[in-house]
């Protein structure tokens, strides 16, 4: 196992550093296996002298198998403290002083086993998210600003600023802006979203992220350290070196335990001694058997190997997740506050409803909205005009003359010598424009539906309606809330600075247990201090931007990946990288997966430390011991490692 030895290696470690699979353990464990069973063999053999002939392999089998735990026990009493290895090597040594060899061998073997397992886990974890650097090209095709010829380049050349020519087929090299050309990106490497991604002028696009079609050119926006895949693996690293509540607390009391196991063995000792027998070797191996029993090594490993697996797991569904500290908390998650635009709702509005009379040109009507909209650049002409797309339907390139723009009423020009308003009833009401009553219901209808209406009316007593604009909710997010409920979260309430109107038509449908509207962000942080009174554990899910200060305040923030914006990556806990709500109760099926694991451990370990401590006053034999222990110590690790192949729902 190594402990010691590991820790240091992690502070060590650098983003840059590639993940080292543990060959050299397994060898190690391998060989320590063979000699001993060769030992074993050669001791059964009727020949002068077998005992003498089975100690060269089964001395052998000591050196490979409690090489690494030696290592880590000297270090560790270096800094004069005690720690399992130290158990370990003690037992070893007593097993070897009554001629126990065989017994432990098993011992050294079990022991290295499970510390390789234990390797072997954490290795997974680095490589399948380190691989992400390796998908990132080490060349990039540069236009040069003078002459817009390309030349290719090694990445660490670019500077903020340059341009990039990607061909089909070829990876991003740089995190960028898309300033030419049309494409789809297959961002799966960063999301575990399978489906392509288009790109356009103005899209942001992602290094390591394969182009799929067309040749864009891209405009380089972060440094490569800064990069989305850089900071995802530097932040994988810190995550390995975080330690859960369960481990800090195992860890705080593993020198004192260790202490007294052996105080307490030295007890027996002599207590055998004086009460028992005469034999001080019988007494001794009475000593060793306790010492054997009562290692916590299955109760050490208990956390370390689940979260780490757990970790590589999220991971592979595109789900970034900084520790497993943060997994504990999404294990035991008690109330989930969740932000309203961008996170139940798509955070794109878009036009839901266009009412009309009967025999009004809709599209003609959409046509002159948009075309006095886009004269103010307002944000509500873009999802008119994505409307009029969606109809196969443009802009209409009619001359508009007499724009005016109203602060808080709305906008009116001529169209081609019609005038046409869109805006509140006092727009209209100003310019002595009737305003049907048949509009003004429809508009409090709409309004009521918390949509946003818009009043489009003309001079033609025939072309007028109200166009509803909203944020529509995700078409995931009623099954994403339902999922949540049937993992256990008891309590989902929705935090959002819009109207109330506008939060309860969202809510409409949604199990919710409260809706709070009208919020500012630090009313955000006040109500999660509020929800997590008395020490419950609450997780918040936002958009990273206005939602910071919420998730930072929360058990646990959870962040809408959005493409890995910078403030998603920094302040949360948690990144659904996909941008998919959908992903939220595979995080926390994770994070309740993790949580279960790690306590079946702790029961696992502590149950078979109590069983065999108790057996030991019973004249328990040191091969059933090491087996007992050891055994139990196999279990926890290979509980935790089987989560790396466990199949993630997709709700």
């Amino acid at each position: 196992m190594a402990t010691e030895t590991k820790e240091v290696e992690a502070k060590n470690t650098t983003k840059n550093d590639s993940p080292r699979p543990p060959i050299p353990e397994a060898i190690q464990t391998g060989l320590c296996l063979l000699l001993g069973i060769i030992g074993f063999i050669v001791k059964q053999l009727p020949i002068e002298n077998a005992f003498n002939w089975s100690l060269i392999p089964l001395i052998g089998a000591y050196a490979f198998g409690g090489f690494q735990t030696l290592v880590a026990a000297i270090s560790s009493l270096t800094r004069r403290e005690l720690n399992v290895d130290s158990l370990m090597i003690i037992a070893a040594i007593g097993a070897a002083i009554l001629g126990d060899w065989v017994e432990g061998v098993i011992l050294l073997f079990l022991f290295s086993l499970s510390g390789t397992l234990e390797d072997f886990a954490s290795y997974r974890t680095s490589k399948s998210i380190e691989s992400l650097v390796q998908l990132r090209p080490s060349t990039a095709t540069r236009l040069l600003a003078d002459s817009n010829e390309d030349q290719v380049v090694a990445i660490d050349q670019l500077v903020l600023g340059d341009r990039v020519r990607v061909k089909p087929g070829e990876r991003f090299p740089v995190d960028g802006t898309v300033l030419e050309g049309e494409s789809w990106a297959d961002e799966s490497t960063l999301t575990g979203e399978s489906a392509p991604v288009p790109k356009q002028k103005g899209s942001p696009v992602f290094s390591g992220t394969l182009n799929s079609r067309g040749t864009v050119v891209v405009e380089m926006t972060k440094l490569i350290a800064d990069s989305t895949i850089e900071r995802i693996v530097h932040m994988v690293h810190n995550a390995q070196s975080q330690k859960t509540p369960t481990q800090k607390l195992v860890e705080s009391w593993q020198q004192p335990y260790v202490l007294s196991v052996l105080i307490g063995a030295t007890f027996v000792f002599f207590g055998v001694r004086s009460f028992h027998t005469t034999d001080w070797g019988d007494a001794f191996y009475h000593a060793m058997v306790i010492l054997v029993a009562a290692s916590p090594c299955a109760v050490v490993l208990s956390s370390p190997a689940v979260m780490l697996s757990a970790i590589a797991l999220a991971g592979r569904h595109g789900i970034l997740v900084k520790g497993g500290v943060h997994l504990e908390q999404l294990g035991r998650l008690d109330v989930l506050a969740m932000d309203k635009t961008g996170t139940i709702t798509s955070g794109h509005p878009s036009v839901t409803e266009v009412w009309t009379e009967p025999g009004c040109d809709i599209d003609r009507l959409l046509g002159l909205a948009a075309l006095v909209e886009k004269q103010s650049e307002h944000p509500l002409a873009i999802p008119i005009i994505e409307e009029l797309s969606s109809r196969e339907q443009s802009i209409p390139s009619f001359r508009v003359t007499d724009f005016h723009s109203h602060t808080g009423l709305g906008v009116h020009a001529n169209i081609d010598g019609l005038w046409v308003g869109i805006g509140r009833e006092k727009l209209f009401e100003n310019h002595d424009i009737a305003f049907p009553q048949s509009i003004q219901s429809n508009v409090n209808r709409m309004r009521n539906e918390g949509k946003t209406a818009l009043p489009v009316i003309t001079s033609d007593p025939s072309l007028y309606g109200v166009i509803a604009v909203a944020d529509p909710l995700r078409r995931d997010a009623a099954s994403s809330i339902k999922k949540l409920r049937e993992l256990g979260v008891p309590r989902i309430v929705l935090l959002t600075g819009d109207h109330q109107e506008v939060a309860n038509a969202i809510a409409k449908g949604l199990e919710l247990d409260e809706v709070l509207a009208g919020l500012m962000p630090e009313d955000k942080v006040k109500h999660i201090h509020r929800l997590g009174a008395n020490g419950k554990c609450v997780g918040m899910i936002g958009d990273g931007v206005n939602d910071a200060p919420a998730l930072a305040s929360a058990s646990v923030g959870i962040a809408m990946g959005g493409g890995g914006t910078d403030v998603a990556l920094e302040v949360a806990d948690v990144v659904l990288m996909r941008d998919n709500l959908s992903a939220l109760p595979q995080a926390v099926w994770i994070g309740r997966i993790a949580h279960r694991r790690s306590t079946q451990n702790l029961y696992i370990a502590f149950g078979m430390i109590s069983i065999l401590v108790l057996l030991s006053f019973f004249e328990l034999p040191m091969w059933l011991g090491v087996l007992g222990h050891e055994g139990s110590t196999l279990v926890v690790v290979f509980n935790g490692i089987r989560l790396l192949w466990a199949k993630v729902p997709q709700f």
